[in-house]
């Protein structure tokens, strides 16, 4: 499966899917395409699945006719969030369909609370 990584994916995913190609937007030299752009180039290039962080595409865009998969992560898109969450991220990586959309929500983890010098 040739999965593509937009701008706000964690990198982390690069390694975590490895039995995946996987690449990011920027590395395709995508990272100013908006959304219907990169959606195109994404799958006139042959990827199979999109993972994004932007839970508005699915209202912007009309996906009834796309080829691409499409998982958008929400919640705590940080890649120490998402990392203690992969199951949820490869469950739904192995659930893909041809056009399917899922989402994947991280739960927010507390920030570590500020030391005072």
């Amino acid at each position: 499966m040739r999965v593509l990584l937009d701008q706000g994916a964690p990198r982390g995913l690069l390694k975590t899917l490895a039995d995946c190609v996987v690449a990011t937007a920027a590395s395709k030299g995508w990272e100013r395409l908006k959304n219907g752009e990169l959606l195109n180039a994404a799958e006139v290039d042959g990827f199979d699945l999109l993972i994004t962080t932007d839970a508005n595409l699915r209202y912007q865009q009309n996906l009834s006719s796309r080829t691409i998969s499409i998982i958008v992560l929400t919640g705590d898109t940080r890649w120490s969030s998402v990392r203690d969450n992969l199951g949820a991220v490869r469950e739904a990586v192995d659930m893909v369909t041809v056009g399917s959309f899922a989402e994947v929500q991280t739960p927010l983890k507390p920030k570590p609370p500020r030391r005072h010098s």
